[in-house]
């Protein structure tokens, strides 16, 4: 399935989240919402990504932006997680695969040679209508906090 692009509607979610609660995009209909898919919970790029949007997560949360991480790990996982590096941000888990790959997020990939399927690291924009006002595929985590910050700030302008 083709990535989800600028201007198409978000699908909606709810999938189990961190701390026992649930995570679900209608929940935050009418504010904007960061969305960020990442491989998975504990290994260095995406350990340094979370532990980024925490550390931003008082300027996200003075635009009234909420952020939201997802990967294909459990919900118990990001506990342990969350609870490691004193992360801030809410973690959604999707085990069976079938949000991401309604973003198309869910591909596959290689290492080594080795052909697996897995989780492209990707973030998504979304205004308060559900549209999605940005995509950055394919995401570098250096500096990315950031630079969805200062779009974030222009979409809440």
């Amino acid at each position: 399935m083709a990535h989800i692009a600028a201007g198409e509607q978000a699908p909606d979610f709810d999938l189990p989240g961190d701390g026992g609660t649930r995570a679900s995009l209608s929940a935050h209909r009418g504010k904007i919402v960061v969305l960020f898919f990442y491989p998975k919970d504990d290994t260095a790029a995406c350990t340094t990504e979370a532990i980024d949007f925490s550390t931003l997560k008082p300027k996200f949360d003075a635009l009234g932006v909420v952020l939201i991480g997802m990967s294909a790990d459990s919900a118990k996982k990001h506990d342990r997680f969350k609870t490691k590096h004193d992360l801030s941000v809410s973690l959604a888990s999707d085990e069976e695969t079938s949000v991401l790959q309604k973003y198309g997020v869910w591909v596959e990939k290689s290492m080594y040679g080795r052909k697996f399927m897995g989780i492209e690291r990707t973030t998504l924009l979304i205004d308060r209508d559900g549209t999605v006002a940005r995509v950055w595929n394919k995401v570098k985590v250096a500096g990315h906090a950031q630079e969805v910050l200062a779009a974030a700030e222009e979409l809440a302008a």
